[in-house]
């Protein structure tokens, strides 16, 4: 059975804290190294719900892939939303861990994750990593088809492949155009229109994208886009890091019980359909 600190230790040689943004709030924010783990919950986000199935679970670490804390706090007292999720955290001996732009640029990172999940074939990163020299890792993906697709015929894919949402997935550009080549990013994306006009390709499905850059994007190209929700196009890559988990147990002989939460935790709980355009 392994203790905390050696669990830490593999998650940061797959996701090296260093290569975290310098904005970004990743690593261990509550644990005791020397505890025993023997159960371990991997999710999107550190909200009490997800906290609450850990504690359930019986999960000793808890892995998300968002932070609880991005910027400073003067307060953990339980009467906030967050510090009841550190106060239940500490309360029943679950250590969190937090892996966020360091495992959106990792080879595998999220968007491999995503890609993956759409049977999209990676030819490389949409935003290489200056430190790689191998090219591997970086922000963003850009994937092939084996077998073109319509835009159409994509939305629908990711609609059945990534986990149902309110919103679902949207699409602006021509739903007939063909797809052979598609960029994919994890999470928000409209800040990567620049890297997705240069990489030439056919599509980009990504999250969070606004009206402007959107409006722009398909104005001046035959760009398709594909908008899915934030959390759905991040949750396959709790998967993928559980399986990567799963072989350094085995390989170690930890015997750690994995589990991937299947809770939805995107924030948006409906869709009302417009009764029409606006007159």
């Amino acid at each position: 059975m392994p203790r905390l600190s050696e669990v830490i230790a593999a998650l940061e040689n797959l996701w090296p804290a260093e290569r975290a943004e310098s904005w970004d709030a990743v690593g261990t924010v509550v644990g005791d190294p020397d505890q025993e783990v023997t159960r371990v919950l991997f999710a999107v986000d550190p909200v009490q719900d997800i906290v609450d199935e850990a504690v359930k679970l019986g999960a000793g670490l808890l892995v998300t892939h968002h932070p609880l804390y991005l910027r400073g706090t003067t307060t953990v007292a339980a009467s906030t939303a967050k510090g009841r999720v550190v106060h239940t955290l500490i309360k029943h001996d679950i250590a969190l861990h937090v892996a966020h732009t360091n495992a959106d640029t990792a080879d595998p990172g999220v968007s491999d994750a995503l890609a993956g999940a759409l049977d999209l074939r990676v030819t490389g990163p949409l935003v290489p990593d200056p430190a790689d020299p191998a090219g591997r890792r970086g922000l963003g993906r850009i994937c092939a088809l084996d077998h073109p697709l319509t835009v159409r015929e994509l939305a629908a894919r990711a609609a059945e492949r990534l986990p149902a949402t309110a919103q679902g997935i949207r699409v602006a550009g021509d739903p007939g155009a063909l797809v052979r080549t598609v960029a994919v990013s994890g999470g928000s994306g409209d800040s990567l229109f620049d890297h997705v006009r240069a990489a030439g390709v056919d599509a980009f499905l990504t999250a969070d994208l606004r009206h402007h850059p959107a409006s722009e994007a398909v104005a001046h190209s035959s760009l398709a886009l594909l908008d899915a929700a934030h959390w759905a196009t991040e949750w396959p890559w709790c998967e993928l890091a559980a399986s990567q988990l799963d072989e350094i147990s085995d390989r170690h002989g930890w015997d750690l019980r994995v589990h991937v939460s299947k809770t939805v935790t995107d924030p948006w709980t409906s869709h009302s359909p417009s009764p029409g355009a606006p007159n």
